[in-house]
């Protein structure tokens, strides 16, 4: 890992239908190379790991009010006591809702903000390769 790059594990819950929960591995990762996306990686057996990328902004935010529309939403909770993050995902194949511990999220969040501060992501991009990657690449 270089000083780009963060990354962390993270034992999250997912709520099933009878609002049980199950815990599950999840792999964050974040790069300066990709400043506003955060990317987590849902461990589900012995399957590759189910990958969702959001915006840092998203997670940031979601963590004071209800933020998200369409497929992802979040928003603060407590769930026995404990402060979390409720993550809804929606796709063609169903729908999950996930329990996030609060506090090693935002020390996730936090470190990312130390390698690229709030406000600053477009300086680290390199936006001609962007555009070049996206015309250039179909």
């Amino acid at each position: 890992m270089n000083s780009t790059t963060v990354s962390a594990e993270l034992v999250l819950r997912l709520v099933v239908p009878d609002r049980a929960t199950v815990p599950l591995l999840a792999g964050l990762s974040y790069t300066a190379a990709d400043p506003y996306a955060i990317r987590m990686a849902f461990h589900v057996g012995n399957d590759e790991p189910v990958e969702w990328i959001f915006a840092r902004e998203l997670l940031t935010v979601g963590i004071v009010r209800r933020v998200g529309d369409g497929d992802v939403q979040v928003w603060p909770a407590r769930s026995d006591g404990e402060r979390t993050l409720n993550i809804s995902l929606t796709s063609p194949f169903g729908q999950a809702l996930f329990e996030v511990p609060l506090a090693p999220l935002t020390e996730f969040l936090h470190r990312t903000y130390e390698i690229v501060p709030a406000g600053r992501e477009s300086s680290f991009m390199d936006l001609d390769a962007e555009l070049s990657n996206m015309l250039w690449s179909s």
